[in-house]
Order: C-alpha cells, then sequence, then structure tokens
C-alpha cells in the first residue's frame, strides 16, 4: 500500500510539472550594425512564440558575413540578416545558409529573389545614390548634376565626396555603380578623370555625410555626398524642427544609383530551426515589413505594405537602378578594389 502510494505522489508531482510553463526558447539573430526595429513589433514575435530574441549586431554586412563564415562549424547564431547582394555569392557558396522555401516568397516580386535555391530569401532593398544639398545649388545657380558624366565636369570640380569601396558599403555600390555603366576597365578611366575633378574619399558613410556633406551639417563642404535614395526622408523624419520639405534630393540618372537587395537566412546548424524559420516568416509578414522603412530606412519586398507619409513622399527611387549579377562582384570584388584604389588613392 506505501509502494503504490508513493508510485501514485510521483505521478500527481510528474502531472503538476508537466502544467508548468517552459522558459521562453531563445533565438540568436545576427545583423549588420544597421539593424533596427521597434520594440512592440519584436516582442509581439517573443510572445506568439514563447521566444526571446536575442539581437547580435557584428559590425556592417561584410563583417557580419565573415563572423556568419568563420564559426560556420559551430554557429554563433540561429539567423543571419543582412547580407546583401554584394556579398550573396559568397554566402551561398560558403554552405552557410539552411534551404527554407518560405510562404511568403509567392508574393515577393521575382525582380528580388536572387537565390533560386531559396536559401538567403529577400527581405528589403534600396539605392544607394548621390545626394545633394538643394541649398547649396540655388544659391550657387548652378544645376544638380544628372548623370555620372556630369560629375566630371569642370563645374562640380571638388564637390563630390564618396566611401572607400574597401571599406565602406555605399562606397562599393557607387564603384559597382560606375562598372555597370562604364564597363571593366572603362570605370577606371573614369575615376582617374573624377581624381583629377577633385573627388574626395573618406573612409565610412557617417564621415562623408555627417562631416564632408553640406546637406546634413550645413558645415561641410560638399554638397555632393554617396549616401541612399532615402536620406531625403531621413532628414524630414529626423527633424527635430517641422520641415515643410527635405533640404536634400537624389541624382537619379541612368546608372547613378546601385540597387542593394538585403537577405535573410536560417544558418546551417542551428538548434532551434522551426523557430528561426518562424522569424524569417515574421520578417517577411507586413507587421515586420512596415515597420522597416521608419526604422532602417529600406523598402520592403512585400507589395502592398504600408509605409510612413513622409517615407512615402521623400524617399526616391531611380527609374533605372544599375545592377550585377552576384556572381560577377563574388569574382571580381577584390580585384576591382585593389584596381580602384591603385588609380585613385596612389
Amino acid at each position: 500500500m506505501k509502494r503504490v502510494s508513493i508510485l501514485l505522489a510521483a505521478v500527481l508531482i510528474a502531472c503538476a510539472c508537466s502544467t508548468q510553463p517552459a522558459g521562453p526558447q531563445e533565438l540568436n539573430v545576427m545583423t549588420h550594425d544597421s539593424f533596427a526595429a521597434t520594440d512592440t513589433v519584436i516582442k509581439s514575435f517573443e510572445q506568439a512564440h514563447n521566444a526571446k530574441v536575442n539581437i547580435i549586431k557584428s559590425g556592417d554586412a561584410g563583417a557580419a558575413l565573415n563572423k556568419a563564415i568563420l564559426s560556420k562549424q559551430a554557429p554563433l547564431a540561429d539567423v543571419l540578416y543582412g547580407v546583401d547582394n554584394t556579398f550573396l555569392s559568397r554566402a551561398l557558396s560558403e554552405g552557410i545558409y539552411e534551404p527554407y522555401d518560405a510562404p511568403a516568397l509567392a508574393q515577393i516580386p521575382a525582380q528580388f529573389q536572387l537565390d533560386p535555391s531559396h536559401q538567403a530569401l529577400p527581405v528589403d532593398y534600396g539605392d544607394v545614390c548621390i545626394n545633394y544639398d538643394k541649398a547649396y545649388f540655388a544659391s550657387h545657380n548652378l544645376a544638380v548634376p544628372n548623370s555620372l558624366e556630369d560629375l566630371t565636369k569642370p563645374a562640380y570640380k571638388g564637390l563630390l565626396v564618396t566611401e572607400n569601396p574597401a571599406t565602406s558599403s555605399p562606397g562599393l555600390a557607387f564603384l559597382l555603380a560606375t562598372i555597370q555603366h562604364f564597363g571593366d576597365p572603362g570605370y577606371l578611366g573614369y575615376w582617374k578623370i573624377l581624381r583629377q575633378n577633385g573627388v574626395q574619399v573618406v573612409d565610412g558613410w557617417e564621415t562623408a555625410y555627417y562631416t564632408n556633406f553640406s546637406g546634413s551639417s550645413g558645415k561641410g563642404p560638399q554638397p555632393l555626398v554617396v549616401s541612399y535614395g532615402t536620406s531625403p526622408a531621413a532628414e524630414v523624419m529626423f527633424s527635430k524642427t517641422p520641415l515643410s520639405d527635405s533640404p536634400i534630393g537624389s541624382v537619379l540618372g541612368p546608372d547613378t544609383c546601385f540597387r542593394q537587395i538585403e537577405f535573410a537566412g536560417v544558418l546551417k546548424g542551428t538548434k532551434q530551426k522551426a523557430l528561426a524559420q518562424q522569424f524569417i516568416d515574421f520578417m517577411l509578414s507586413k507587421e515586420f515589413q512596415a515597420d522597416m522603412p521608419g526604422q532602417m530606412f529600406v523598402f520592403p519586398v512585400l507589395p502592398d505594405v504600408t509605409l510612413p507619409q513622409e517615407f512615402t513622399k521623400y524617399a526616391q527611387q531611380p527609374a533605372q537602378p544599375a545592377t550585377l549579377p552576384p556572381d560577377a562582384i563574388a569574382k571580381n570584388r577584390e580585384a576591382w578594389i585593389q584596381a580602384w584604389t591603385e588609380a585613385v588613392l596612389k
């Protein structure tokens, strides 16, 4: 009888334990440093899936990819977000992703789906463009340049600042735009002329935009800067005082902007495969897609997403952005950068 009582007590304890709610599952998401999302949006995923999302910011897109590659035998995260089309082929050739045929892919335009194996799924896109300071061009009675060729004219001598493609994502994108437009090795001749025309080169976007550019700080010497087609919207949305118009615009001539597409994928070796796939679904949901424009100033790949009013009004998109096949970029990136360095910096 005593043995039966002990067994019964053990069963009751086991049943009681089984009814206790389990702790949240942890999901590690590796991103570039520019990742941002509204807290309530992330919390909605956590609550829906009894999860705790840890965002691991890991430098720029190239640095984050390097970290994922170096740790692929023992992955540091479950999801990687932020690899763009300039690094896509390298990410795929390194075999870091698990394929995932997300249901939302059926709604995403084919132009963004660069990986037919569905290892890297498109999440957002944007354009690296040349921004201009409206006040400068108005006060100097100078026409805004409308083409890459215009930038070599004497009227624009010393007016452009760009980023080093070896150290900056927008700098690399602008270099790729010139390669698309002038070909290889034609782009090198173009850059030599730009150098003679006083182009300024700095290491990163923050220096270019906030120190050299006159349109944001109002103190820099260059009224032209390599930045983003969404920068005019950011100026309005982040302004401390209400603005009726953006103080900057974007040069939108053929091939003056380079289109970047950013991807997310489930990292191979994750122990949270199902949860990681659910997070990919979440990133492709209207809730997350609608949050991105106001947080990271990118366009969602999901059609029919409601955008912030200021974003819709001031973010600019070129009719003919420059693009290059990801495999061509992967094959030639380092050689192109080295040749550019020799032509422009030495």
